[in-house]
């Protein structure tokens, strides 16, 4: 049969009306219903033709069935009408969510009545609701991050006003100690959000260390017994002897996943006990399956909440939050964790009477001397000479975040030179040596990334090594900075320790033999050159003489000023005065003695190399007295 055949014989009503997915209804007027399709069966569990003659009103949802009535009232008056959402009951009891598109029979046919296309669109609704229910979930994470940040935020601005106002010796460590402990609830909201990045970009990584239980539980559980004191609830473990064994696994993962659960067991318990448990569950083909229990007779968790407790975003309440602080995001880091590696996690709770988390992980069992092989090495004191001499070049935009760094490097009695932004720092590292750079990513006029690729391009700084300082540390973030050609990347904010354990430890980085270059001192008369005043005056011979006059009469002041900076030992004064005056050796073309002077600024300001300063410093003086007669000789009117 050819298709126009097909067409014109109407074979098509059967694929399109009774066969079709959409569920075909027509009714009259007052709700009687005429026809149905087969979909109908399938969809809502009638048997075929089980509903002609029946109300279709009947089966509306009863609190909507009046608002579904005028609305189908209001298409009497219309040929056509679209997209009306309704509730249908099901064979079995249900309702189902349907949208219905209807053809007014009475426009064209004149018959009083409707040709209801109906599509199920429950699973639509459903993803809605869901949507809707996460997106409220996201809103209500924003606000609780936004309050949790917001608080220790204006606790440190408290805490810091209340220091300039010269507090005594007991109030002034009272005030320090308020601002570290805000600090700590900062880096705690933080280090949440990175963990949740990196596990969902599946970047998280997991070592194999050998551990004793009995080994890393007690000492974790005495970090909350301060806490527990305090709220008068007692906290104990228990380790089952057969957990006595090397484990092969990541301890601090393990140690996260406790803290986070016991911590919430503090939190929301207020009389009564927490108790850890520790069993091995089984144990087989070399791997021993450690089951953890955390039990508290806390608030408990609302029955309808245990199903999305460890979902991002959420908690059992809104007012969890408000009442008792936190982002929301611990117990979905610490299933991800434990799920991660292979394990599994399970809540019991009742609420007002308590909770247990379980959480049982795989790990395999090692021997005593996997101990030794994987035993953390000891950080190295400060006091390492290794930190002596080094030259550093910090980039970094924000004046306390220098002053932060550089009074950290000053302790290890490291060279610092600062630039503002990429751009200066290249500069720099075309005019001095560096062992390494402290790279801020975020910068004006040039950021971290484009200043670190156009220093890998630079034949004497390929192999320079760089370091990100970045409060970006998501792995999209440190991924980026690799790629870019960094070494390495510390996350802001960081602890002496931090860096201390990046450079020093991780990379290794040692004090390089190659000085500062420094301009050779000669004791003959500087040589200058007056083509630049020439070409930006287009040879003006009166204008050349003006500039040269002025040179001869501004200097000398200066330099004297320069010899009783060095008598004082006022190096930043000294800075400043050769920063004063180094773009008019630039416009006398003087290149040998500004090369002088660039190092003199630099290196003063960093009370840096003093002694070479200074006698360089005096030569430089010595060399302009000596020139300025030759140069005088240009500032006479042509004969």
């Amino acid at each position: 049969m050819k298709i126009e055949q097909y067409v014109k014989k109407g074979s098509f009503y059967e694929s399109v009306v009774e066969d079709g997915s959409d569920i075909i209804f027509i009714v009259d007027y007052g709700g009687e219903i005429y026809y149905h399709n087969a979909s109908a069966s399938e969809t809502l569990g009638y048997r075929s033709k089980s509903l002609m003659g029946k109300n279709f009103f009947d089966y509306i949802l009863p609190e909507t069935r009046d608002d579904f009535q005028k609305k189908l009232r209001k298409s009497q008056n219309r040929a056509y009408t679209e997209k009306v959402e309704f509730q249908f009951l099901c064979k079995d009891g249900t309702y189902r969510f349907l949208e219905f598109n209807a053809i007014n029979l009475k426009h064209k046919q004149g018959i009083p009545g409707f040709i209801l296309d109906c599509r199920d669109v429950t699973q639509r609704k459903e993803n809605e609701s869901e949507l809707m229910r996460l997106q409220k979930a996201k809103e209500q994470f924003l606000a609780n991050i936004s309050h949790e940040i917001r608080t220790p935020i204006n606790g440190i601005a408290g805490m810091a006003n209340l220091l300039s106002q010269s507090p005594s010796p007991e109030e002034r460590e009272t005030y320090l100690n308020a601002i570290k402990h805000s600090a700590e609830n900062l880096k705690v909201i933080i280090n949440d959000i990175l963990d949740l990045a990196a596990i969902e970009s599946g970047k998280l990584r997991f070592e194999k260390i050998a551990f004793n239980l009995k080994d890393l539980l007690p000492s974790l559980i005495s970090t909350f017994m301060y806490q527990a004191k305090e709220k008068k609830i007692a906290l104990d473990y228990r380790i089952d002897e057969k957990l006595n064994k090397i484990l092969l696994g990541d301890p601090v993962r393990l140690n996260q996943i406790l803290i986070n659960l016991i911590s919430n067991a503090v939190k929301f318990t207020h009389t009564g006990s927490i108790q850890i448990k520790c069993t091995a569950e089984r144990e087989q083909r070399g791997i021993c399956w450690v089951r953890i229990e955390v039990i508290d007779t806390g608030v408990g968790i609302p029955e309808e909440k245990l199903t999305t407790i460890f979902e991002s975003f959420s908690q059992a309440d809104a007012s969890v939050t408000r009442r008792y602080g936190g982002t929301g995001l611990g117990l979905t880091i610490v299933k991800q964790m434990v799920e991660l590696q292979n394990g599994k996690i399970h809540v019991v709770s009742k609420e007002h009477v308590g909770s247990t988390f379980m959480v049982t992980i795989p790990y395999n069992i090692g021997k005593v001397n996997d101990i030794a092989q994987t035993a953390p090495r000891k950080d190295k004191t400060v006091k390492d000479p290794n930190t002596s001499q080094l030259r550093v070049l910090l980039v970094e935009d924000n004046d306390i975040n220098r002053l932060y760094a550089k009074s950290i490097l000053k302790n290890w009695h490291c060279f610092i030179d600062e630039a503002e932004n990429g751009l200066v720092a290249i500069e720099k590292i075309k005019n001095n040596h560096f062992d390494v750079v402290l790279m801020d990513v975020q910068m004006p006029v040039m950021d971290g990334y484009e200043a670190t690729k156009a220093i890998r391009m630079m034949e004497q700084s390929a192999s320079l090594p760089i370091i990100a300082l970045t409060a970006n540390a998501t792995p999209t973030d440190v991924d980026k900075c690799i790629s870019s050609g960094m070494n390495d990347y510390l996350p802001k904010p960081f602890t002496p320790e931090d860096l201390y354990q990046k450079l020093f430890n991780d990379l290794k980085i040692k004090p390089s033999m190659v000085s500062q270059e420094k301009p050779t001192t000669m004791k003959v008369i500087p040589s200058y050159n007056l083509n630049y005043l020439r070409s930006v005056s287009g040879n003006n011979e009166e204008f050349i003489r003006e500039m040269v006059m002025t040179f001869i009469q501004t200097i000398p002041p200066v330099l004297e000023d320069m010899k009783k900076a060095m008598s004082t030992h006022d190096w930043l004064k000294l800075s400043r005065l050769a920063h004063q005056i180094k773009p008019s050796f630039i416009l006398m073309g003087l290149d040998s003695l500004r090369s002088d002077i660039i190092f003199i600024e630099e290196n003063s300001k960093l009370e840096a190399n003093l002694l070479e300063v200074e006698q360089l410093a005096l030569d430089f003086i010595e060399r302009c007295y000596s020139m300025l007669p030759e140069l005088s000789k240009e500032g006479l009117p042509a004969a």
